[in-house]
């Protein structure tokens, strides 16, 4: 499935976060950029990785008025154990069904050690606050993403409008 078209509107969603709250993308329109990032399950050290550095850059993306949520397919609970384990302060979507994760075109074909699967592609989309997708990274190093985000934040001024 391809990914979203950057410049038109970033597909609409609700989803539960960590704690059973919904969480949807038009409650952060006019207020928040909105770094939307796909990873495949809560717990594993690439996915561990990730999330900390974010939880570590939280005062700078602040800064740039951008919020972060992270989406996989894991159940709620799952997601509440993540965050207490590593002290996350960002909000993590569970989308067991991957219906999200496919309309954003994040779902596909992987291989792993020669075997080859569905799942989660870990993606990251950044959404303006006009609600507008700005940015498509489609090649995430887990250990760098949070920079990467930053960088690119900035980069395409974002944090200006």
């Amino acid at each position: 499935m391809a990914f979203p078209k950057i410049g038109n509107m970033a597909p609409a969603f609700s989803l539960l976060d960590q704690d059973g709250n919904k969480v949807s993308l038009k409650q952060f329109r006019d207020e928040k950029n909105v770094v939307l990032y796909f990873y495949p399950k809560a717990m594993t050290p690439g996915c561990t990785v990730q999330a900390c550095g974010i939880r570590d850059s939280k005062k700078e993306l602040s800064k740039l008025k951008t919020v972060v949520l992270g989406v996989s397919p894991d159940p709620v609970a799952r997601l509440g154990r993540f965050i207490d384990k590593q002290e996350l302060n960002f909000s993590l979507l569970s989308d067991e069904d991957h219906a999200i994760t496919d309309k954003y075109g994040a779902w596909g074909l992987k291989k792993f050690m020669g075997r080859e699967f569905m799942g989660v592609l870990r993606t990251t989309f950044l959404i303006g606050k006009d609600g507008r997708l700005k940015h498509v990274m489609d090649k995430v190093k887990t250990k760098s993403h949070h920079d990467d985000v930053i960088t690119l934040i900035k980069d395409l001024g974002l944090h200006k409008s």
